[in-house]
């Protein structure tokens, strides 16, 4: 998969594309839909998505809470694994901003991209002010020459899948219901950074990530699968990870701490990708290191027999 970033530089080659249009976080079921309209609108197009970084509500709301269900980097990697041949991941600046849903349309998707055909959600809004709607971008296309699919909202179980949605379900603690929507687990994935050690010396040896910029899950203990990326430890793994500030410390930045079952070996630096599957319980405080250690060792050995299940 090749990434595109400025629409105005594309080689010849890349023109002629169908493509899904959307912030496609998480890349869910519905995403999955839309990629799969354009996949069968011209099948002997490349299949590409088109994009944007940052995400829009991120250039307008620097701000605001984290919203994000994964990185540019994990959406990426994601979006190859469905077959996406390229990604126009356009960088979104006061240029793109300023553009009209007519000026979207022609300078971005008609003569800088040269795209053939695209898919929208339902819901789809563009241009400044979000002033375009679906039906606006059909007609652009009727006139400048490339087609247009409009894909109906999927639903699940008389709820439409959402980032929204999928980020309640984290919120409370329910991985299992937002992989439902997501048609894969929920993953947090980045570089191993270097911590306080504590865990080392409690026996249980983790590899903490940041969360900075994601959405972030309900603070507690998981069942996880982890996949090491690179290094020389790369391969599958299960274990248990702590996700948030430690009360039992002070107070601390939020981040992930996994701890993996049957591993030795150094992964700093290494990239990870944690995929919660069980929420076992909230972050707690004890009274003393023993009660923690006990606790812990109870985690591990539940996280043990549900992920001997999955």
């Amino acid at each position: 998969m090749r990434i595109i970033r400025d629409f105005q530089y594309i080689d010849q080659n890349d023109r002629g594309a169908v493509a899904a249009i959307g912030n496609f976080d998480g890349v869910h079921l519905g995403h999955q839909s839309v990629i799969d309209l354009a996949r069968k609108a011209a099948p002997d197009a490349p299949l590409g998505v088109l994009t944007f970084e940052p995400h829009p509500r991120e250039y307008f709301a620097p701000d605001a809470p984290p919203f994000r269900l994964m990185s540019c980097d994990a959406r990426a990697s994601r979006l190859e694994k469905l077959g996406v041949d390229l990604l126009f991941e356009l960088n979104f600046n006061a240029n793109l901003a300023s553009l009209t849903p007519e000026g979207f349309a022609r300078t971005v998707i008609c003569n800088g991209l040269g795209l053939c055909h695209v898919v929208v959600g339902s819901d789809f809004c563009f241009g400044k002010g979000r002033a375009g709607t679906a039906a606006d971008l059909q007609r652009f296309g009727a006139e400048m020459g490339f087609g247009v699919t409009i894909a109906d909202l999927l639903e699940r179980a008389d709820a439409t899948v959402s980032s929204t949605a999928i980020r309640t379900a984290l919120s409370e603690g329910r991985p299992r219901d937002a992989a439902a929507m997501l048609g894969h687990w929920h993953r947090i994935e980045g570089p191993v950074i270097g911590g306080e050690q504590r865990g080392r010396e409690l026996g249980y040896p983790t590899a903490n990530m940041s969360i900075d910029g994601l959405h972030p899950p309900a603070f507690g203990v998981y069942a996880v699968l982890v996949d090491v990326k690179d290094g020389p430890h790369k391969g599958s793994y299960h274990g248990a990870a702590s996700m948030g500030v430690r009360p039992m410390f002070g107070e601390n930045r939020p981040n992930l701490e996994t701890f993996l079952f049957d591993f030795s070996g150094d992964l700093y630096g290494a990239t990870l990708s944690v995929a919660l599957v069980e929420y076992l319980r909230p972050e707690e405080t004890f009274d003393g290191l023993d009660a923690l250690i006990t606790q812990m060792d109870a985690d591990c050995a539940r996280a043990r027999q549900l992920l001997s299940a999955t």
